[in-house]
């Protein structure tokens, strides 16, 4: 067969765009698709109406989700704000309400106010006081339960795993639910990175959606889909649920390409995940053993750091490991996803080391002082 030179240039770009992007740090969404993976979808998409709800890929991969996550239907989204607030309206269906999360969490701070929007809903955002996770006692010191006319009443309980790369303990979530469910309360979970909680705990995807009544898991985070989210519940709550989706504007026709590239991910790149969190583990230890403070625990694939520790600004660190690694770093928060090199890890390690023992020299100027630089999150 001819390639022509149209082909060997689409071919060339790919294969740069793929390996820059085994050197890019910034976050886990910016994956892109291998060519086997647009073969796979091709080859087995199909071409229905996914409105009309005449789409057989569609429909398979719902099936396919449902059942992991132990849940009785599935309903594919294009993002995960989708699938979040979708679900989240389903579930508020007369003011006044108001949602419980996290103060951190993804649908308080960057979801662009859709709780209020969509779902005239309050968000009560809590601040952990372990600084780590939610706790029962966080969640019962601030849920609205009494009938007070000044106070809009709890109705649904909002966490997430993982969220900045921190694994909610299993253990904690059931004992939220137990007792939300008790008081009547609704339980959701943005599993955006749930994926990531699966290969850092061995529990079944289904152990993890069990405390909840209703679950969102992102496709482009983790595993690498080029778009879509999936919203996981009960039948009755699905069938809702598709009526929201398509008054938000998210009615799909042909679908069939987007879930079969969506279902590749999941058979091919989550057994990649757990790899991810050991170059995290080692970026981390190479920070330490530099001088470079890790902010927070490494318990999956992200990495919080505080590089003027060793009396530089993060604008500094980011050009130094630019120009020298050619590595792209967009903040003080490193994401590790399944296309990240092992040579970008030791590239990334030897920039770090290089300018670390640059500014150890006699002759480097001292830094100034530096606040933390956060980064958005997505």
């Amino acid at each position: 067969m001819r390639i022509g030179l149209g082909n060997l240039r689409n071919f060339s770009t790919h294969a740069r765009k793929l390996e820059s992007l085994s050197r890019d740090f910034r976050t886990d969404t910016i994956t892109a698709p291998t060519d086997e993976m647009l073969a796979y979808a091709l080859a087995h998409a199909s071409r229905g109406d996914d409105v009309y709800g005449e789409d057989e890929s569609t429909q398979k991969f719902e099936h396919k989700i449902a059942r992991m996550t132990g849940k009785q239907a599935a309903m594919f989204c294009v993002s995960g704000t989708m699938s979040n607030q979708v679900g989240l309206r389903t579930h508020l269906t007369q003011p006044p309400h108001s949602v419980l999360c996290d103060a951190h969490a993804h649908i308080y701070k960057y979801e662009t106010g859709g709780v209020a929007f969509h779902s005239q809903a309050q968000i009560t955002p809590v601040e952990p006081v372990n600084t780590h996770h939610l706790t029962l006692q966080d969640v019962q010191s601030h849920a609205v339960l009494d009938e007070d006319l000044c106070s809009a009443p709890t109705r649904v309980v909002s966490l997430e795993n993982t969220k900045n790369g921190l694994v909610f303990p299993q253990s904690e979530m059931v004992r939220i639910s137990d007792w939300a469910t008790r008081q009547g309360l609704i339980m959701h979970l943005d599993g955006a990175r749930l994926w990531n909680v699966h290969a850092a705990t061995g529990l079944s995807i289904k152990q993890l959606c069990d405390p909840f009544h209703s679950v969102s898991l992102c496709l482009s985070k983790g595993v690498g889909a080029p778009i879509g989210s999936i919203l996981v519940g009960s039948e009755k709550f699905i069938a809702k649920a598709r009526w929201f989706k398509k008054l938000f504007g998210g009615g799909i026709r042909q679908s069939g390409f987007m879930v079969e590239c969506a279902d590749f991910a999941i058979d091919k790149h989550l057994p990649l995940i757990k790899k991810t969190h050991s170059q995290a583990q080692t970026l981390a230890k190479g920070f330490e053993e530099l001088g470079i403070r890790i902010l927070s625990p490494v318990e999956s694939s992200m990495v919080f750091f505080d590089c003027t520790s060793i009396g530089v600004t993060l604008e500094e660190f980011i050009q130094h490991v630019n120009s020298h690694a050619d590595i792209v770093i967009g903040s003080n928060r490193i994401v590790v996803h399944h296309q990240i090199s092992d040579t970008a890890i030791e590239q990334l390690l030897e920039a770090a080391r290089s300018l670390a023992q640059l500014k150890r020299s006699p002759l480097a100027s001292t830094a100034g002082q530096f606040g933390q630089i956060y980064q958005r999150r997505t």
